[in-house]
């Protein structure tokens, strides 16, 4: 059976929510550990506050050009434990390592 977009784009924000939390969090490292598009993982850390999950920025000291690292601040309403339970079925229909 086939995976709604809405299912799809759910899964994959709670994905990206957990690998900031799990200490990757930066673009190229998400990139990297995936294989999504530049443009996806973007695009899906700033869709991350519909879901009222605070993701913040952080720019390295002394450093210019946005470098840093993002961080989760406040899961809203998401139970992060289920995300790490259930994390062998996100991956699958997402088809991410």
């Amino acid at each position: 059976m086939a995976t709604s977009k809405t299912k799809s784009s759910f899964y994959r924000r709670l994905y990206l929510a957990h690998l900031i939390d799990s200490g990757i969090s930066t673009v190229p490292g998400i990139l990297e550990y995936t294989g999504m598009p530049r443009r996806t993982a973007q695009d899906t850390i700033k869709s991350l506050a519909d879901l009222d999950i605070i993701c913040t920025f952080v720019q390295t000291k002394g450093e210019r050009n946005r470098s840093g690292h993002y961080k989760i601040s406040d899961w809203g309403a998401i139970n992060k434990q289920w995300i790490i339970d259930n994390l062998t079925e996100i991956k699958l229909v997402l088809d991410y390592p």
